[in-house]
């Protein structure tokens, strides 16, 4: 993986390594972390206590957040609390099996989450978050802003 990072413009990486093998992503964060956002889904399973774990060990520097894996919206909401604090980025994911529910755009949106992860446009349950997004920015109107890459502050060499 450091190599392709190293030779193609790879901006994110998602489950690296294994759930398990907390030695092989520090070695992946040493070598890429810098360069590359590596978000810790299987790893850190939306759990403040596994995260905390990854903080203190400096492993990835993100963190998948599937609102319905941990269990309420207030361990959701310091999930990505704890991501903020420790210079981590925040990435809200909708699960497989989803429904036109809209929750996760607003959700996003209103933790200032780093980025939302949904899909592409193939499923009316993924347009519908998409849409979501588009009302929110016509609501906020000029107060609206889109980050590009200055939202990925967590990357050292990008953006």
């Amino acid at each position: 993986l450091a190599s392709w990072v190293r030779q193609y413009p790879i901006i994110s990486i998602e489950d690296g390594m294994a759930e398990d093998d907390w030695s092989g992503w520090e070695t992946l964060t040493r070598l890429v972390g810098e360069d590359c956002q590596l978000v810790g889904d299987d790893l850190f399973v939306t759990n403040t206590e596994i995260f905390q774990r990854g903080i203190d060990m400096g492993i990835t520097n993100s963190i998948l957040i599937k609102l319905n894996q941990i269990g309420t919206l207030s361990e959701t909401l310091d999930a990505i609390a704890m991501a903020e604090n420790a210079g981590f980025s925040a990435v809200i994911s909708h699960r497989s099996g989803e429904t036109e529910d809209t929750t996760i755009a607003d959700l996003a949106v209103a933790s200032t989450a780093t980025q939302i992860k949904t899909g592409s446009l193939c499923r009316s349950d993924r347009v519908a978050k998409y849409n979501q997004l588009l009302r929110i920015e016509d609501a906020l109107g000029a107060e609206a802003r889109y980050a590009g890459a200055g939202a990925f502050s967590n990357i050292r060499n990008w953006g």
